[in-house]
């Protein structure tokens, strides 16, 4: 993907608040020998996990562990890896490619757990987007019992850095895996959760215009609001069908945009 153009404002008006990364009391493991950079696997206290019948795996792309560890830490029942492979999609999307490299990481973090995995969880944010689509682009989607994009969908502009208002039109390519998984979870099954702010990067499709596509591929449609979300951001719309569930947020700046990362604890309690 294009770099973007940068954000040519700022703003005072939302308060940004960031969590910080340093409230997990559970395990962190290394599990080497899967990417270029070891994914870091956190895993609750044996404490509590002790009591479970089992547990929920979510497997997160892009984004300080220390903020995964926290979204952990307030939601009882999950074990989490934090994957960092680098900047823009294709640094994550390559190394997922292959079907192998999800299936030896999804064997490292089972040879780690006293307790069986219910279900297993994508989240993606910003450019983790790219490791969420390959994975759905290759046999394993059927392992997949349902993901969440943090204002992390995009796709390029055909003709390329052509916008929308000038003419150009989304590569309708670039979403047809999250289409797939956006029309099986407004029949129920999977679980799709996108949360998205009014970035506009210019250079490609932004995460509004792809959702506008998705929604419109499934018949959704777009319901404005307004209600404050985590951390002080600011929700304009939202939008559900069966269990796709879109939640839309002011602001296109860049703390606008991080903002969606550090609202990962109150986000992942919407999946099931």
């Amino acid at each position: 993907m294009l770099s973007q153009y940068p954000s040519p404002m700022e703003e005072f008006i939302r308060p940004h608040d960031r969590v910080g990364g340093d409230e997990f009391n559970g395990n962190r493991m290394l599990l080497s020998g899967i990417f270029h950079r070891d994914p870091v696997l956190l895993l609750p206290t044996q404490e509590e996990i002790e009591p479970l019948d089992s547990v929920n795996l979510l497997i997160h792309f892009h984004g300080a562990e220390g903020v995964v560890g926290h979204a952990l830490q307030q939601n009882h029942g999950w074990v989490g890896v934090a994957v960092n492979l680098g900047n823009g999609s294709k640094a994550y999307g390559s190394p997922l490619e292959r079907k192998e490299s999800f299936d030896r990481l999804v064997a490292a973090v089972r040879q780690e757990l006293s307790k069986p995995i219910r279900r297993i969880y994508l989240s993606g944010f910003s450019a983790g987007y790219g490791a969420v689509r390959a994975i759905l682009r290759t046999e394993n989607y059927l392992l997949i019992d349902g993901v969440l994009l943090l204002d992390g969908l995009h796709a390029g502009y055909l003709p390329v850095r052509t916008p929308i208002y000038q003419g150009g039109k989304i590569d309708e390519g670039d979403l047809e895996a999250f289409v797939r998984l956006a029309s099986d979870a407004v029949i129920g099954e999977r679980q799709f959760v996108l949360t998205h702010s009014s970035v506009f990067p210019g250079t490609f499709a932004s995460t509004t215009e792809c959702v506008d596509f998705l929604l419109r591929e499934v018949g959704a449609s777009r319901s404005p609001w307004l209600n404050t979300g985590p951390l002080g951001m600011q929700q304009v719309g939202q939008s559900s069908k069966g269990k796709l569930q879109v939640l839309a947020f002011a602001g296109n700046t860049a703390p606008d945009h991080i903002d969606h990362l550090h609202g990962l604890f109150y986000f992942i309690g919407l999946l099931d």
